[in-house]
């Protein structure tokens, strides 16, 4: 039997081929999700263009209406961490309140809006964003905002829920937690010493080096800090008590502090203004203050945010992606590097 043999030549010319050819697909494809990300980019930056889809809810009868014409409560998910993209940040709710004025809900259908919380809390910069935004849509469109807490009000959740006219909660809520943290910040200077390591960082400016875990923390190092979580926590003081009137700064203060606590007892203490409510409860009385007769048809809406996985997946940090492996504490906040208005018990 004769066995064909291929000279050096031949095969690797084949094989050049094959990676010419490779590489000549590769760059096609890049040039393909090129003009599909410039596509989309374009798509985005029209400025009427929605950046949320339409969920229907069941109203307060279990009824889903999807007319263009019925007026339309409002629903915004304050669930997660605050500030997190994978929980709610304050770019997703502000797409959320400027396509409620738009589209299908041009003409003032949306007559009230339902925050339905259930977050820790986060950063005191998405909190107060997002708190100020409900603000102004209420006082300037003149709608009702109710809250209703379903599983845990705290922190930031607390904060965002003062923009609300009354606040309800489920009967297994937690609600509470009126302060501020940041860190907690690690010192490793013994233990680096212990094996020989040592570090050294070239700053320039008083304390730019603050907190810095490769040397021995000055005692007053972290007065700066102090200073800037005093100045959130009164904020946070002010905002609650202002919104609540049945609660003094005293109680909240020196009293109440960073606790949390059961919805009778949040009631009481006057975090809340119904304990052990329902969800329908809450949206039968929201219904009553926008002035919607709740035995018409109205609609029961989600804003949800568009999907864009081809944008995500060009600006995805993933190591498959980046080829970068991060190592994370199991666990730990993904905002623990910020100023937050944060329960972690």
């Amino acid at each position: 039997m004769e066995v064909q043999r291929e000279s050096i030549f031949v095969s690797a010319l084949r094989s050049l081929c094959n990676c010419f050819f490779a590489v000549c697909g590769i760059f096609f494809a890049l040039v393909v999700i090129t003009l599909i990300y410039n596509a989309i980019a374009d798509t985005a930056s029209i400025p009427d263009e929605p950046k949320t889809t339409i969920k229907y809810l069941p109203d307060a009868n279990g009824h889903r209406d999807t007319s263009s014409t019925s007026a339309v409560i409002l629903q915004i998910n304050v669930h997660g961490i605050i500030g997190d993209p994978q929980g709610i940040d304050r770019k997703r709710v502000e797409n959320i309140l400027l396509d409620s004025r738009t589209g299908t809900f041009k003409g003032d259908r949306v007559k009230g809006i339902l925050l339905h919380m259930n977050t820790p809390g986060g950063t005191t910069v998405d909190s107060d964003n997002i708190y100020r935004m409900l603000k102004t849509y209420k006082e300037r469109y003149h709608v009702p905002i109710f809250a209703y807490v379903d599983g845990l009000c705290a922190s930031g959740g607390v904060y965002i829920s003062c923009a609300a006219d009354q606040v309800f909660a489920g009967p297994a809520s937690i609600i509470g937690s009126v302060g501020v943290i940041i860190g907690p910040f690690f010192n490793l200077y013994d233990a680096l010493g212990k094996i020989g390591v040592q570090s050294k960082t070239i700053t320039e400016g008083l304390d730019k080096d603050m907190m810095s875990p490769f040397r021995p923390w000055k005692p007053e190092e972290s007065q700066s800090l102090q200073a800037i979580t005093t100045y959130f926590y009164n904020q946070f003081v002010d905002i609650v008590v202002a919104s609540h009137p049945r609660m003094s700064r005293d109680n909240l203060v020196n009293v109440y502090g960073a606790k949390v606590f059961d919805p009778i007892t949040a009631e009481r203490y006057g975090y809340i203004d119904v304990a052990n409510a329902s969800r329908d409860e809450t949206l039968l009385a929201l219904l009553k203050e926008a002035n919607v007769d709740p035995s018409t048809t109205y609609q029961v809406v989600e804003l949800e945010p568009k999907s864009e996985w081809l944008q995500n997946l060009l600006n995805s940090q993933a190591a498959w992606v980046t080829g970068k492996i991060e190592h994370t504490i199991e666990g730990a906040p993904p905002i623990r590097d910020q100023v937050a208005y944060l329960y972690q018990p």
